[in-house]
């Protein structure tokens, strides 16, 4: 659904994706990450369990939560890729109460 308009430029960084190990460029946000690499959706909701995705990728909506490094309920439109970060998709409320 989500690809990339120019060929990757400049430093990446490598970042593990729902156990998948992949290259983004250096300084790209989670959210970003995530639909370029095709996940789907980020997260659930808690009530339903229905599928979210990304909308706004300015930090308003907060549709685009997920665990990072282990840590949940991240705005992953807001959090810049680190080498070796690991992402997951957020079940729920995230955390333990997931």
């Amino acid at each position: 659904m989500f690809k990339r308009l120019n060929e990757i430029e400049g430093p990446t960084v490598t970042i593990n994706i729902e156990g998948a190990d992949v290259q983004v460029p250096e300084g790209e946000t989670v959210a970003a990450a995530a639909l370029v690499h095709h996940l789907g959706y980020t997260r659930t909701t808690s009530l339903s369990g229905a599928p979210r995705s990304p909308l706004c990728m300015m930090g308003v909506c907060f549709e685009c939560l997920m665990e990072v490094d282990g840590s949940p309920n991240q705005q992953a439109c807001q959090v810049q890729v680190k080498a070796g970060m690991t992402i997951r998709r957020q079940q729920g409320v995230g955390g333990t109460d997931a």
